[in-house]
């Protein structure tokens, strides 16, 4: 590549960037602000700090046009649905009153208003709150946000480029509200839709926006002809308002495949698409519609949803492939950075040569940078960045870290007999019935109880060494107690130890597993202010002591009902963590369930009668594209069932997934021949009971009744009406009473009044069951 082809390709930039700042600290503010501890200016005051922050941060390293309305108190599909006047009924009126309340409200509810209901983010772990639209919606222009975002970085100086999620995309993720018909298409709304988004970009112009963003990744999964046509339609309609800044679509996590011509033929002045994973697709369907004359791409080439640096060498030659096929070419992360910590130099505990082979997100803006001086300037301005980045590329590549001849040689062993149980469901069933003894629709919680303060300092203590392990130890044998005594007393039959010594359902086993690194500061958004700490998976995996059977035998001495052994499963151990890109996942998965078989075998060896082994991320690792399923759930099916399938008949089997469309995986469900199965479904008015009974899924299920991402306590009878829905779908002999999730984030006072209500909805539903 030449200097001079290249100098018009030289501004680096990104979609968005991680919000909660070095310490956390929105997430403390936020929290403070729903104590009443924090104010609302004081939150807001919060809020433009770390915007501030990001964006000098994003400047200084280098990046020519810095993103603007990525950051959010809570959620970004949420604010889309505050920007677009799409308020649910039930939320209007604390909206008008207060719009931060209203604004909280609708994202985790009130005693009377249930909040909205919330799935993951395409195949991320990130969860966004799903918009409810019907065809009375009535959509109206805020952009308050979005302006004064905007004018927050002009005043600083910046080249700022607004981002908001497009209008395709938004009707994609929408359903339809309570009380409309559930074959209503929120896309049949998107005429009524793009006035709104009109009289937001023009508003955006006039605040001085050169350019807008707006992502479209939905365009990235398979689209009806009748969705292709609605795209078409829409940035047609866009494209010809003369009020308006450029446009710039973004497209991310995937290959676009049949919406490519559909956006190239657009009127917009810019594409934003992922060359990263699916990037060989991407660049020849690219070239096959003729590049982009005359437009601005931005080249994704920076892998911005896994933590390993990126190889500089082969995201030139796709560059540089890109150059010849669009008049501008800009460098970008493949997504917004969100998706990946902040700074690997704030971790202290990890060896140095590893750490040289990890790049969050502060890296990741380094490596952009990089990548657009060698456009602009030529190859030889970054000759010693270049090297640097081969050399540790090698050094990640040959280190002993990643490979173990014993674990590749074990998994190599594996047969398929070794993935089947030996008894079929039936006769299982009925072991477990004479071992367990439980009653009609038995009660039981997902695992975790709540983590108080007190918890967390013991942890704390114990990590900086202030606290002996024999006095931690101490410290978690009672609050095991206290949880084992509740649960007694409030009438559940099958008790969990309630998980005091883990951090994190991943963190707590991969700290335990050869093969993973724990970090210290590697904090990522899941939800409103819940933020998870992945693990990095670098090597081969493999157990070398025993993970949970103290604290569960610990457990059973305290009670003589039975008590659930908790483990987290394979795909999930994959899914939230940062994985090797080095082998492919199915091989990875096939170590992890190796692992966790162990695990099974010990805690059934020490007499656990029932052992949970939760996948939650089952669905959300989905491939986006339905010609890549088949493939990924024969490994992720199959990795489950080596976890589980080396234990006796009477021993039973559960398993837990929440929040995702259950439906797409329904048969998948169906194949890890689990004795029982929990599912988030509250929130979705138990939509999951219909489609088991719709698939005819013959073994037992407890569909949530009880939403534990909400602070409001569900009355009995509120519960008992939906174990009655319930059993509209699922056979009352095989129909379980649970939350929808684990309790770890919710508050001693609403899990004690929440549970004893569940029990009590259980007990008046099996009288009347015993009446009829």
């Amino acid at each position: 590549m030449t200097t001079e082809h290249a100098t018009a390709a030289a501004r680096s930039t990104v979609y968005g960037y991680p919000r909660q700042g070095r310490n956390r600290e929105l997430k403390k503010a936020v929290e403070g602000y729903w104590k009443g501890r924090v104010t609302a200016d004081a939150l807001h005051a919060t809020g433009a700090g770390l915007r501030r922050d990001n964006w000098r941060q994003l400047s200084g390293a280098g990046i020519g046009e810095v993103p603007t309305g990525d950051f959010s108190y809570y959620d970004h599909v949420l604010d889309t649905s505050v920007m677009v006047g799409a308020v649910p009924e039930r939320h209007r009126e604390a909206v008008a009153a207060d719009p931060l309340d209203g604004y909280f409200a609708m994202a985790r509810g009130t005693q009377d208003a249930a909040p909205l209901e919330m799935t993951k983010w395409f195949d991320t772990n990130y969860h966004y709150l799903v918009p409810e639209l019907g065809p009375d919606t009535v959509f109206t222009a805020d952009s308050a946000k979005q302006v004064a975002e905007l004018r927050e970085a002009a005043a600083l100086g910046l080249a700022a480029r607004p981002v908001l999620l497009g209008p395709v995309t938004y009707l994609l993720l929408a359903k339809a509200a309570p009380g409309v018909a559930a074959d209503f298409d929120p896309l049949t709304l998107l005429d009524r839709l793009l006035p709104v988004y009109a009289e937001v970009l023009a508003d955006l112009r006039a605040a001085g926006a050169e350019w807008v963003q707006l992502d479209e990744p939905a365009l990235v999964q398979d689209r009806t002809p009748a969705e292709l046509d609605a795209t078409r339609r829409g940035y047609r309609d866009l494209g010809a308002l003369t009020d308006r800044p450029r446009l710039l679509v973004a497209t991310y996590f995937g290959r676009l495949g049949e919406a490519l011509p559909v956006l190239a033929e657009a009127p917009v002045e810019g594409l934003a698409i992922d060359f990263t994973e699916t990037g060989a697709a991407n660049l020849e369907a690219l070239a096959a519609v003729g590049g982009l004359p005359g437009r601005r791409l931005v080249a994704g080439v920076v892998n911005g949803r896994n933590v390993w640096i990126n190889d500089h060498e082969k995201a030139l030659a796709t560059l540089a492939t890109l150059l010849g096929l669009a008049d501008r070419v800009d460098v970008a992360a493949s997504c917004s950075l969100l998706h990946v910590p902040l700074d690997a130099a704030a971790e202290r505990d990890i060896d140095p040569e590893i750490l040289r082979w990890l790049a969050f997100a502060r890296q990741k803006t380094g490596e952009i940078v990089t990548l657009a001086r060698a456009l602009a300037e030529g190859t030889d301005a970054v000759a010693a960045e270049l090297a640097a980045n081969q050399a540790d590329l090698a050094s990640r590549a040959d280190s002993p870290v990643t490979y173990d001849p014993l674990v590749q040689s074990r998994a190599d062993a594996v047969t398929a007999a070794d993935a089947r149980r030996s008894h079929a469901y039936g006769e299982r069933a009925a072991a477990q019935r004479a071992r367990l003894g439980l009653p009609l629709l038995p009660t039981t919680t997902i695992g975790s109880f709540p983590q108080t303060g007190e918890l967390r300092t013991a942890r704390a203590g114990l990590r900086s060494g202030r606290l002996g392990a024999a006095a931690y130890e101490e410290r978690i044998e009672a609050e095991i107690a206290e949880v084992v005594s509740f649960q007694e007393k409030a009438g559940l039959d099958v008790l969990v130890h309630g998980e005091a010594e883990r951090n994190d359902m991943v963190q707590y086993f991969a700290e335990q597993l050869s093969g993973y690194l724990a970090t210290r500061h590697g904090w990522v958004q899941s939800y409103g202010t819940r933020y998870v700490r992945p693990p990095v998976l670098a090597g081969d995996i493999s157990r070398p002591d025993p993970m949970t059977v103290r604290w569960t035998s610990y457990a059973r001495s305290l009670t003589g009902r039975p008590v659930k052994g908790m483990l987290t499963g394979p795909v999930t151990m994959l899914a939230w963590s940062f994985v090797r890109d080095d082998q492919p996942l199915g091989d990875t998965a096939r170590q992890v369930a190796l692992a966790l078989r162990d695990e099974v075998r010990d805690l059934e060896e020490a007499g656990t009668p029932v052992i949970q082994v939760d996948e939650p991320a089952l669905r959300e690792t989905l491939p986006l594209r339905a010609a890549d399923h088949p493939a990924y759930l024969a490994w992720a099916t199959e990795a489950f069932r080596l976890t589980t399938s080396g234990v006796r008949p009477d021993t039973q089997i559960h398993t837990h997934m929440c929040y995702a469309e259950f439906g797409d995986v329904v048969r998948a469900i169906d194949d890890l021949d689990a004795d029982v199965i929990s599912l988030e479904a509250a929130r979705s008015h138990l939509q999951v009971a219909r489609e088991l009974a719709d698939h005819g899924y013959p073994r037992a299920a407890g569909p949530g009744v009880y939403d534990i991402h909400s602070p409001r306590v569900p009355g009995v009878e509120e519960t008992a009406a939906l174990l009655r829905r319930a059993l509209e779908s699922i056979p009352a002999e095989r129909l379980w009473a649970n939350p929808d999730c684990g309790l770890k984030t919710r508050g001693w006072a609403e899990t004690r009044a929440s549970l004893e209500n569940l029990v009590a909805a259980a007990r008046v539903v099996r009288d009347e069951l015993s009446a009829t």
